[in-house]
């Protein structure tokens, strides 16, 4: 069901009776839609969780809504709102501990939120590193120095393939460096995990990928 975040943000929350744990998702560029959706509601049901997807653009419309379109309003985004959200819809959850799993920008935004020490647990797919210089703006820092900010960087798991341009063999030298689990998938390009439909997907990489991302959540 949808729901509405003290910012006004929309959410799609999916709770369930005698939840063990609550799930705040972040959701790729292309935001909420029924892929994530349908992610959450399989969590929720499978793992009996509190599940809820928090779209980073703070439910703003869109003339065209293509990539090209979103990228351009990135760097308007403000981390301080952003992260704000994602900790509004965790209190919504009302079970604890609550975990925090991204997707590409919303990766990012995942190692972000580490300073905001809400979530015990965090899991980074393909998330940016360093802040593309397209995605420059007042309101955006930089993650690697966020996780300066990070009560236990070992709580946070970031996977990623090593053909992924987003993420490089430096910056994830960098991220291990800051105390980060890294799980590379040789060959593996940008959003090989969380959507079937995309030519980069890898069923077999994929399925490896979530069953580390369930231990990682049950390692509390």
């Amino acid at each position: 069901m949808e729901i509405e975040l003290a910012s006004g943000s929309p959410a799609d929350l999916h709770p369930i009776v005698g939840a063990k744990r609550g799930l705040v998702i972040a959701p790729d560029l292309m935001g909420r839609r029924p892929l994530f959706d349908d992610m959450a509601a399989g969590l929720s049901a499978s793992q009996t969780w509190n599940v809820v997807v928090v779209d980073p653009f703070r439910g703003r419309s869109f003339a065209t809504d293509t990539t090209e379109e979103r990228h351009a309003v990135v760097p308007e985004l403000d981390d301080d709102e952003v992260v704000g959200d994602m900790v509004d819809a965790a209190n919504r959850l009302e079970v604890e501990p609550v975990a925090l799993v991204g997707f590409c920008m919303g990766g990012m935004y995942a190692l972000k939120a580490s300073a905001s020490h809400r979530f015990d647990r965090i899991v980074s797919f393909y998330g940016m590193i360093r802040l593309p210089d397209k995605w420059r703006g007042p309101g955006q820092r930089e993650p690697l120095r966020l996780l300066d900010h990070a009560a236990d960087t070992t709580a946070i798991l970031s996977i990623v393939g090593t053909s992924d341009p987003y993420t490089p063999p430096d910056d994830l030298d960098a991220l291990e460096a800051k105390g980060v689990e890294v799980v590379r998938y040789e060959g593996a390009e940008h959003a090989f995990v969380h959507d079937k439909r995309r030519p980069t997907y890898r069923p077999d990489a994929a399925a490896d990928a979530w069953a580390r991302f369930h231990r990682h959540l049950a390692a509390t």
